[in-house]
């Protein structure tokens, strides 16, 4: 028994790191929401790509170390998934989301990624942002 526990919880959202289906939209980096957690698989819903708002089974998989200096080969079984509540502006482009909260700690690189940041919410009513200065205090200019 390992030292400890996974915190899936139902409602907790997850980001897939595997492709599995492509044609039922579980590839690389789809959002989903756990809906059931088993021992030995999770039933998640997804929240974007074709096929939205779809319930799926997602079991444990093995996850071989093939670059390893060792004499032996190691394996792991786990769930293809890591736990995701934030996302940078890179990885939010090309998805719709109907909440956005934007996190500035220091300057946006360049007038480019703000508009990205800003153009993933479907509706204005669902953008927060939050600026910090150099002092780290709120402020309303970037």
């Amino acid at each position: 028994m390992p030292p400890h526990k996974p915190s899936l919880k139902v409602g907790i959202p997850v980001m897939l790191l595997r492709n599995i289906d492509q044609s039922a939209s579980l590839c690389n980096e789809t959002r989903l929401r756990i809906t059931y957690t088993g021992k030995n698989f999770i039933r998640p819903i997804t929240l974007n790509g074709r096929s939205t708002g779809d319930q799926v089974l997602i079991h444990r998989m093995d996850m071989n170390l093939l670059e390893t200096t060792l004499l032996f080969k190691m394996v792991k079984r786990q769930f293809p998934f890591i736990i995701s509540f934030a996302m940078t502006i890179n990885k939010s482009q090309g998805q719709s989301l109907t909440k956005v909260d934007l996190y500035l700690s220091r300057s946006v690189f360049t007038h480019g990624q703000l508009h990205v940041a800003l153009s993933r919410v479907k509706n204005m009513d669902g953008l927060k942002i939050l600026v910090l200065n150099s002092d780290s205090k709120p402020t309303n200019v970037t």
